[in-house]
């Protein structure tokens, strides 16, 4: 029997009004699957916005130990229940069970919880700073409303908008979350959902903590991200899409974070492609097929020198990628894109080698390489610098090694750029001026090494310049800094002590704060006694 399943709101699954319905698909066999799924209208997200808004004003006064045991609950919650969540994911996504969805991406969407949580009981994120000398005192704190997350299709787990990277950071910083559905796998986010609200019910989180929808109409979903309730916005997914919401958000003043588009450039230097060019070329393949290529950090423009190494790289590379069969991608759309962009770069100039063609009838797509001379490339870089999400990539040929430069510069912004050489000889001064120039253009610069596989670590970036990125200053992995963008800073000059949040009080420290002493900012615990240092200085009010 066919069941229109409900949303979450205000802590309780919830029929509410609905435009229209939707089913998920499974892409391996094009069948829909049972459930179908509201289009919430008008009505609804206003009333998902009201509730938010009134739980931030709880959450904000919630000791930290609260909200970090929300955290680690739903992190147990996942954990117990993986098998079916995976299985779900598997039938939506076609993404491989074991160990892509049982095992490893699950371990990341359990590990980004629990080190959200490990943030928020240490206080990590706030980076307070004191100048007691001044009476002068800041940190990062809640935005005050709730904070609205869009999870992509490729990431059903640990990017989803109910228990991602995003869902985790934003929490964290103390704001309730509205977390949309993607309408390729809501039966997960469902599940998902399931366990957030087992989770913040035994937390004792304030009423609308945690609440989800799977699909709205377009302009509904902007006009949701217009309304004074919504403070801030994580997305991640298309270039076109995203930019609507930022325009949306802009309009009034909405901090948005967006990850849009990337092509993650790979230069490899002569020494290197002659010495090693195969081993590189078979590294490459590996990175390509991963997830059928469906991951934001996929290679997909390789740039090297022309001549006997590049053809025998270029060999190795087709053999790796026609030797493999063609996985199921995400939906018989994503196939559809793939094939349309691909046909735009052949459209531009760029020269078919292998692939380029969809496998009928289901959601499949040839592996796919094209190439192009480096010059005809410089002429109109722009047209050749489509994301082509899938098993696709284009690679340049340089004639000329000033041409490596060239190229650089008329780069987008990406998440990732790549250098290849060989430590010593002819590599060494290119590889550090190409590195000087790529670090400009990309969120993350690394040496000998395929782009994907991105470390949850609190060093990792996973940001950039546009159009990877809505904004260079931050990153959606590593954490606390990843909780930035869902918080505000915000500073008490000479406050009563008791309008004090409790860890900016001198007499009950929290761990080791920036400081002020003699003119010279250092780290000192909280309290310690310090030098009269200069006088307030005299500045604008502005």
């Amino acid at each position: 029997m066919m069941t229109t399943q409900p949303i979450l709101l205000r802590d309780t699954w919830t029929d509410t009004a609905a435009s229209d319905t939707f089913q998920a698909h499974n892409p391996a066999t094009g069948q829909a699957l049972n459930d179908r799924y509201p289009v919430s209208d008008m009505s609804t997200l206003r009333q998902l916005a009201q509730a938010a808004a009134e739980a931030a004003r709880e959450l904000e006064n919630r000791p930290p130990e609260q909200i970090a045991g929300f955290l680690r609950t739903y992190a147990d919650n996942i954990d117990t229940h993986r098998e079916a969540i995976a299985q779900i994911a598997h039938t939506e996504t076609a993404l491989d069970h074991h160990p892509r969805l049982v095992n490893t991406e699950m371990d990341r969407t359990i590990d980004q919880l629990r080190q959200a949580a490990d943030a928020v009981e240490n206080r990590s994120w706030v980076c307070a700073s004191i100048e007691p000398d001044l009476d002068l005192r800041s940190q990062y704190e809640p935005l005050g409303g709730g904070v609205l997350v869009m999870g992509p299709s490729n990431f059903p787990l640990a990017y989803n908008g109910i228990a991602g990277g995003d869902f985790a950071a934003a929490i964290a910083a103390g704001n309730p979350v509205i977390a949309k559905g993607h309408t390729l796998h809501p039966g997960t986010t469902r599940l998902l959902a399931e366990q957030a609200l087992a989770a913040s019910k035994t937390a004792g989180l304030p009423e609308g903590s945690v609440q989800m929808f799977y699909h709205c109409k377009p302009e509904d979903g902007l006009e949701l991200i217009r309304m004074p309730e919504i403070v801030g916005v994580g997305f991640t997914g298309s270039r076109k899409a995203g930019l609507s919401l930022k325009k949306a958000a802009d309009e009034t003043g909405t901090p948005i974070y967006l990850e849009l588009s990337s092509i993650n450039p790979i230069f490899i230097l002569p020494g290197a492609c002659e010495s090693r060019g195969e081993k590189i070329a078979g590294s490459i393949a590996e990175s390509m097929l991963a997830a059928s290529g469906q991951q934001c950090t996929s290679p997909g423009l390789l740039i090297l020198p022309a001549g006997a190494a590049a053809d025998g790289f270029i060999n190795t590379l087709s053999t790796a990628l026609t030797e493999t069969e063609p996985k199921v991608m995400l939906s018989a759309d994503g196939a559809e894109h793939l094939d349309e962009s691909v046909r735009t770069v052949r459209d531009a100039g760029a020269k078919l080698l292998i692939g380029g063609k969809r496998v009928h009838p289901d959601a499949r797509f040839e592996h796919t390489l094209l190439s192009i001379d480096a010059g005809d490339f410089l002429k109109k870089p722009e047209a050749f610098q489509r994301e082509m999400f899938g098993t696709a990539a284009l690679i340049v040929l340089c004639e000329r090694s000033d041409q490596f430069d060239s190229i650089i510069e008329t780069l987008e912004g990406n998440l990732t750029g790549s250098v290849y050489s060989q430590p010593e000889g002819e590599d060494a001064e290119p590889a550090q001026r190409l590195a000087r120039l790529l670090r400009r253009r990309v969120g993350r610069l690394l040496h000998n090494e395929v782009p994907t596989g991105v470390s949850v670590r609190p060093s990792m970036v996973h940001g950039g310049p546009f159009p990877a990125t809505g904004h260079p200053g931050f990153t959606a992995v590593g954490i606390p800094t990843a909780i930035h963008r869902f918080a505000a800073r915000r500073c008490y000059d000479r406050a009563d002590r008791r309008w004090l949040p409790e860890g900016l009080r001198d007499a009950n420290p929290t761990g080791r704060m920036l400081r002020r002493i003699g003119g010279i900012w250092t780290t000192d615990d909280v309290g310690k006694a310090s030098p009269k240092a200069d006088q307030r200085s005299v500045s604008s009010s502005r």
